[in-house]
């Protein structure tokens, strides 16, 4: 059986620099940020007490008032991502398309503050206070089925986890479910919110965040000499993934052709980053797409700021790329955003969609002082109008698993 062709219909982004795709994708170009002082709660304890927020989101504009009180804030990001999702690709679920509509949407970490919620109240006044709805309100899996339940998307219903890689194995499985035949059109893609006490604190516990708290806008430094830890941020990313001919027959605006997708294993190390387990998942995604590497201007990196994460991603590009790496333009998005852990993949294959569509790379903001061990071209600090036939979006997460997305220009 032939591969059948996977082409992205529809985006919907709920992210801190924005909620939709117009919003976003302008700030992005702006290189506004969409850091600052936590407001979820009182981090006055913590060494970290910055983060990117989403802002001005309220779930009941996206789902009953009384179901947003049964379940966390990550589902609620992903039911409204999906709707965005759904309107911008101009496709409605109903009885005659349903059994062949899917979703596969994932999380990271998934309901921690739902989670963190209910212990505080059992263990001040007993499990009798328990909500009836901890399990199913916090439960990861719960974002794929309540986008399934609230859309009525009647096909595959799967939600990945691999960490900070989760949305972009939720992505490229989505559209592997496409290319054998078992769905015509896919939800994909990743939500997390956990801007709160365990999860910052967590976070802080492992020396992972930056503590820049007296300059929020410039914490996110990623591929600079002077990085100090990522900025945590949450939301939710969200393609439409739809079969070549079915978009066709419906008349539908393609945003780009999902082309292939990469996976490895580092098999290292819980948390410390190996070059070789990144560089073999962008080769496996050029293998799977049919890419020769230089065939490829743009590659929307992982580039989470940290000090060991960004110096390993760029030697693994070097590894994977030779000597046209120094030709490429890399970006992180993250350094506007913050890193939305299992949803970055989701919102970051959003973003590589629309650099392929607008023929532009977003910059990667407060690149200030160069590092020696980052020497490629990261678009410092200025959007830049560019050709992009063929784009990666990689995504590497915690346990040594790595994810790398690729995407050609529709044309």
């Amino acid at each position: 059986m032939s591969k059948r062709k996977v082409v992205v219909t529809g985006l919907g982004i709920v992210s801190p620099v924005g909620i939709g795709v117009a919003q976003a994708w302008d700030n992005l170009l702006k290189g506004a940020s969409g850091v600052g002082p936590i407001t979820r709660f009182d981090a006055a304890a913590l060494p970290t007490r910055i983060a990117a927020e989403v802002k001005g989101f309220n779930a009941a504009d996206w789902m009953p008032l009384k179901e947003t009180r049964r379940s966390d804030t990550f589902i609620h990001y992903g039911l409204a991502a999906t709707r965005l999702a759904l309107d911008d690709a101009g496709f409605a679920i109903d009885e005659s398309n349903a059994e062949r509509v899917g979703v596969n949407v994932g999380s990271g970490i998934g309901g921690l503050p739902m989670i963190e919620d209910n212990i505080r109240e059992m263990i001040a006044k007993g499990p009798r206070r328990l909500s009836p709805f901890f399990v199913p309100g916090t439960i990861i899996n719960m974002v794929a089925g309540l986008i399934s339940i609230q859309f009525k998307a009647k096909g595959p219903n799967v939600s990945m986890v691999s960490a900070c890689t989760t949305s972009s194995h939720c992505v490229g499985e989505a559209g592997r479910i496409i290319e054998y035949g078992d769905a015509d059109v896919m939800i994909a893609g990743g939500a997390e919110a956990c801007v709160n006490l365990s999860g910052v604190g967590g976070f802080c516990a492992c020396k992972a965040l930056s503590e820049r708290n007296d300059d929020p806008a410039t914490a996110s430094r990623p591929f600079d000499r002077d990085r100090d830890g990522f900025v945590l941020g949450e939301g939710a990313g969200i393609l439409i993934l739809e079969e070549l001919e079915h978009a066709k027959r419906r008349g539908a605006r393609i945003y780009a052709e999902l082309s292939g997708m990469g996976m490895s294993a580092d098999a290292n190390h819980i948390t410390a980053p190996n070059m070789d387990g990144p560089r073999r998942a962008m080769l496996a995604a050029l293998r799977n797409g049919a890419m020769n590497p230089d065939e490829v201007q743009y590659v929307n990196a992982h580039g989470t700021s940290t000090p060991l994460g960004d110096a390993n991603e760029t030697a693994a590009m070097k590894a994977a790329f030779g000597d046209h790496a120094y030709k490429l333009a890399v970006n992180s998005t993250k350094s506007m955003h913050g890193h939305l852990l299992g949803a970055a993949g989701g919102v970051e294959a959003v973003i590589t969609v629309l650099a392929l569509h607008h023929q532009v790379s977003p910059p990667t903001m407060n690149l200030l002082t160069p590092d020696p061990a980052c020497d490629l071209d990261y678009v410092p600090n200025a959007a830049r109008e560019m050709k992009i036939e063929a784009a990666l979006s990689n995504s590497f997460g915690f346990g040594g698993t790595n994810g790398t997305l690729a995407f050609r220009r529709f044309h």
